[in-house]
């Protein structure tokens, strides 16, 4: 409800209020938009404090999650949207070549809060986010080259060249992952050391923990409202965008489902595969698309219109991951425990837990 709220609250804002989405677009530093990235840091810092940082080498020693994790990233995810865009928007170049830089925009922010809504792992969660981080810096470029020149060439497609430095790639990581996750491990640290790990999950990350939640919400207004007059001027456009990236997040969410049972990872790193593979990077998108196209371009308005779908679109898919939980992997996914095979909690486990 409150992110729906918050959606129709940010379109409203920027569609009725004079100068915010220019107000919006003024504050920026480096192609980054700073109240956007206020939001985000915000947002992703709690879920960060709660990491316990001793047990990521349990992550990194699970080489099918690892392994699998990459080829859903950065050789599936991308051909997917580069299959979808050309489908759904052959007449449309403007709003291709958008589609096929939000797909190439691995995610590293919003990933976390899904992550956690959806009971995933979290120690999987960071340790995959930072391999898509690292992998991103290096392989942005080369893969926006190849699907936009290289592959439309060798299909008898158009070509479209993308024109992005590793260093404003570098920034987009290092403020979106590195400071929130340099002052979570930073919290938990000196937490710990100050006041032991009991104080520091019962007291400490209870307290700032809906700061995650808050800064969603903040981050949603702000996003809608940047481009609140054009999703409402162009319904039709924004409608025929919505199709392929609905497409894309229903299938990589439930590829990652599927090879997360089929190899017997577990409910909660099966959730982390899945949503870590279907989320995206909209900020980079977003600050490339206006970069090399410019803020009233068809392909700046792409890569907006792709949180305005993936936002809703992977709220739902976290209560179908919990019901899946239930019904597919018969455990509690807030706690783990192990439900019987008709779904329902023991009643002295649900004692318990109360």
């Amino acid at each position: 409800m409150w992110i729906g709220l918050a959606m129709v609250g940010g379109i409203v804002l920027g569609r009725f209020i004079p100068g915010v989405s220019d107000l919006l677009v003024s504050l920026e530093v480096g192609g980054i938009s700073l109240p956007i990235g206020i939001g985000l840091l915000v947002m992703m810092y709690p879920v960060l404090a709660k990491v316990r940082y001793d047990k990521l080498a349990s992550v990194t020693g699970d080489k099918k999650l690892l392994v699998t994790s990459l080829l859903l990233n950065w050789l599936v995810g991308p051909a997917v949207m580069f299959a979808l865009a050309w489908v759904f928007l052959p007449d449309l170049p403007a709003y291709r070549t958008g589609l096929i830089i939000v797909g190439l925009a691995r995610c590293i922010a919003m990933v976390v809060i899904w992550n956690d809504l959806a009971c995933g792992d979290r120690e999987a969660a960071a340790v995959l986010v930072a391999i898509n981080s690292a992998f991103q810096v290096v392989a942005f470029a080369l893969l926006g080259y190849f699907y936009l020149t290289v592959l439309p060439g060798w299909l008898g497609l158009d070509t479209q060249g993308l024109e992005v430095s590793m260093g404003q790639i570098a920034l987009n990581v290092l403020v979106f992952l590195g400071i929130p996750l340099i002052a979570g491990f930073a919290s938990r640290l000196v937490g710990e050391r100050a006041k032991g790990r009991d104080w520091y999950e019962q007291k400490f990350v209870p307290r700032i923990g809906p700061w995650a939640l808050y800064g969603l919400l903040f981050t949603i207004v702000l996003l809608f409202a940047l481009q609140g007059e054009a999703v409402t001027e162009h319904p039709l456009d924004v409608l025929r965008i919505a199709l392929p990236l609905l497409a894309y997040f229903a299938i990589l969410w439930g590829l990652g489902m599927g090879l997360g049972r089929v190899l017997k990872l577990g409910y909660s790193r099966t959730t982390t595969l899945a949503f870590t593979a279907a989320g995206n990077n909209f900020e980079l998108a977003i600050a490339v698309a206006i970069g090399t196209f410019g803020a009233t371009s068809g392909e700046a308005l792409a890569g907006v219109v792709g949180p305005l779908i993936e936002v809703p679109v992977l709220v739902a898919l976290v209560y179908v991951s919990l019901w899946l939980a239930r019904r597919v992997w018969h455990v509690e996914p807030a706690t783990g425990i192990q439900l019987p095979m008709g779904g329902a909690a023991p009643a002295e486990d649900a004692e318990a837990r109360a």
